[in-house]
């Protein structure tokens, strides 16, 4: 299983990145997908999740300028960032989920995002 993040780089704030993670090895259809990110110091937080049938859930530092999405055909999750924030600025790990009578969880290598002020 891989999942490929790719598409985090340095920005200023008030600018927009999108974050992009091709997953192979996987029913990709079937997994939640989902976008989390660790800053320095700080534990790992969730950003914003995608089902399988396209239902989607954002923390609340985000509403409103994150967007996720999902293209099954290309097994592959996106994240449009808007108007970034300097505490935006954590390294953004992509995730597949699959819950059911066995879990299988898996994670990418994370992009890293600066938002610099």
């Amino acid at each position: 299983v891989q999942l490929q993040a790719s598409g985090g780089g340095l920005v200023q704030a008030g600018g927009s990145l999108r974050l992009s993670c091709a997953a192979s090895g996987i029913t990709y259809s079937l997994y939640d997908m989902g976008w989390y990110r660790q800053a320095p110091g700080k534990q790992r937080e969730l950003v914003a999740t995608i089902d399988s049938i396209g239902r989607t859930n954002y923390a609340d530092s985000v509403k409103g300028r994150f967007t996720i999405s999902r293209d099954n055909a290309k097994n592959t999750v996106y994240l449009q960032m808007n108007s970034l924030k300097p505490e935006d600025t954590a390294v953004y790990y992509c995730n597949a989920l699959r819950r059911g009578p066995y879990t299988f969880n898996y994670w990418g290598q994370g992009t890293l995002v600066t938002v610099s002020s």
